[in-house]
């Protein structure tokens, strides 16, 4: 497997609407838009910057994997997306390597997205997101 891409950093923030005025106000980058996803407990906000975007997360469920996260830990960075071309594809090289999956099959994200996360068991405590993204 070989990442296209970094693809977005995931940043889990208490709320969407406080953490706007660092990345528009200070940084000036622009908000490409904010969706819910019900099935992961969160909503996002992706702001592009380059060729890559910062990913804001808010946890819609405190027992989300959000809130837990920030419960843990306060806010901040909560994991690296990689972009792959065939997540399917990535997922079963990366098991018969031995990797640990939180995710043995894709799900759907943000943006229409394809995503997986691996255990941070397996990439030295840094939650790594796989993610496919439908072509242009």
């Amino acid at each position: 497997m070989k990442p296209l891409k970094l693809d977005h950093v995931g940043i889990a923030v208490e709320k969407i609407d406080a953490s706007l005025p660092v990345w528009e106000g200070i940084m000036g980058i622009a908000l490409n838009g904010v969706e819910e996803v019900a099935e992961q407990k969160v909503r996002t906000a992706f702001l592009p910057v380059g060729g890559t975007e910062i990913e804001l997360l808010e946890s819609t469920d405190p027992e989300g994997p959000i809130g837990k996260f920030i419960a843990a830990r306060g806010q901040g960075i909560q994991h690296l997306a990689f972009r792959v071309e065939n997540i399917d594809e990535a997922l079963a090289e990366l098991k018969a390597k031995g990797v640990r999956l939180i995710d043995e099959q894709p799900r759907y994200g943000a943006g229409g997205a394809r995503i997986a996360f691996l255990h941070t068991k397996s990439t030295g405590c840094v939650l790594i997101e796989l993610c496919e993204r439908k072509k242009s």
